[in-house]
């Protein structure tokens, strides 16, 4: 005969320690999601904006071309991060 309880007992410690850790990881991440997703959606916004006067500016400065290349960069992780922002 087995002893099983319809009830769940959450305050015994899990058998494996790294269960807890694993537990706080995933609500680490599930707390810093939305905020994060937030920013980039909004930071793909807005950095279009900052790409303009370099452009007006020129590129023919080699620092030019690095600060328009690290903006684009930045631009396609914030939308990669921020896609899915506010999606029901």
């Amino acid at each position: 005969m087995s002893n099983h309880s319809p009830l769940s007992n959450e305050s015994v410690a899990p058998s494996n320690p790294d269960a807890g850790a694993e537990r706080y990881h995933r609500r680490l991440a599930r707390s810093i999601k939305g905020p994060a997703q937030f920013l980039a959606f909004w930071a793909a916004i807005a950095l279009p904006f900052v790409h303009l006067p370099l452009l007006a500016r020129g590129l023919g400065d080699p620092d030019a071309v690095l600060a328009f290349s690290l903006l684009l960069g930045c631009n396609v992780v914030a939308l990669y991060v921020g896609h899915d922002h506010n999606r029901e």
